[in-house]
């Protein structure tokens, strides 16, 4: 019987060393895998990092060009406010100029007719009254619009 208890001893004795050297090297797979994963998960981690710093690099430099575009835009704009402005101005100065050209023609014409009237004035015996009258009433009337052409110019450029 105590052969049957050394023998069954010795069965068990050798299972159990079976299954601790099972044991054993499945837990030394199991460290190796997580050795393995803690590594991966270590690279991992190190390509995050350059992937999140290159992100937001590019998100700086966006925002970077973003405000750039837009003081670009601002600029254009003003550029383009200043332009309108500036060619404005230059109409306003080309109408100015225009209207003081006809003032002035105006002007002359009414001094010429002036003078012409005069002339007949001075030898009004040669000449029908009614005609006189009628020319001298025409020569008023245009001096007369000379005269407000020339004001409402004189307005324009107190403005």
């Amino acid at each position: 019987m105590l052969a049957l208890l050394l023998l069954g001893a010795i069965a068990v004795a050798g299972y159990l060393w079976q299954a601790t050297t099972a044991w054993e090297e499945h837990a030394a797979r199991w460290e190796s895998d997580a050795h393995a994963y803690a590594e991966e998960v270590a690279v991992l981690r190190s390509e995050l990092d350059g992937v999140t710093a290159e992100l937001v690099a590019a998100r700086e430099q966006l925002d970077t060009a973003t405000a750039r575009i837009t003081d670009l835009a601002d600029e254009k704009a003003q550029l383009g406010d200043e332009n309108v402005a500036s060619q404005q101005y230059l109409d306003y100065q080309r109408r100015v100029s225009e209207a003081a050209g006809v003032v002035a023609t105006a002007l002359g014409q009414c001094t010429a007719a002036q003078s012409q009237l005069i002339g007949y004035l001075e030898d009004r015996d040669s000449y029908d009254p009614d005609d006189l009258e009628r020319f001298a009433s025409d020569v008023e009337g245009l001096c007369d619009e000379a005269n407000d052409a020339n004001t409402q110019l004189q307005q324009e450029l107190a403005q």
